[in-house]
């Protein structure tokens, strides 16, 4: 019994000092990207259905200011305006647009009006 385990344990230890390892290869791609010069614009909307300041007003402004591509956000209360200025290689006017329409389930503000405004606003 004792020359069977010897046996055994010596033919185990023979096949796994003997195995092969295999060469792993890298293939290295070379990964290219391209700075774009970003092509801000700014808009000015007209947001109906808020009903205060704090709540409607600075959730809209707080939602879009962190929209990847706006670089300013500002809603006016009184005036029932937005503004806003965006990379357009980032985000789009339809994009902000439907960010605001979507805000509080899509049921409580919708932009009416859009103009493009011609000076960049920071």
């Amino acid at each position: 019994m004792k020359q069977l385990i010897i046996a055994f344990f010596s033919t185990i230890a023979f096949f796994s000092c003997n195995e092969v390892k295999k060469e792993t290869s890298t293939n290295k791609q070379e990964v290219t990207t391209k700075e774009v010069a970003a092509d801000y614009k700014s808009i000015e909307v007209d947001i109906e259905g808020m009903t205060c300041e704090i709540g409607c007003a600075r959730t809209i402004q707080s939602k879009l200011s962190k929209v990847d591509g706006v670089t300013f956000a500002k809603v006016d209360f009184e005036a029932k305006k937005g503004q806003f200025t965006f990379d357009t290689h980032k985000v789009s006017k339809n994009e902000i647009i439907k960010k605001i329409d979507g805000i509080a389930g899509g049921d409580v503000y919708s932009v009416t009006n859009t103009k493009e405004l011609v000076e960049i606003i920071n």
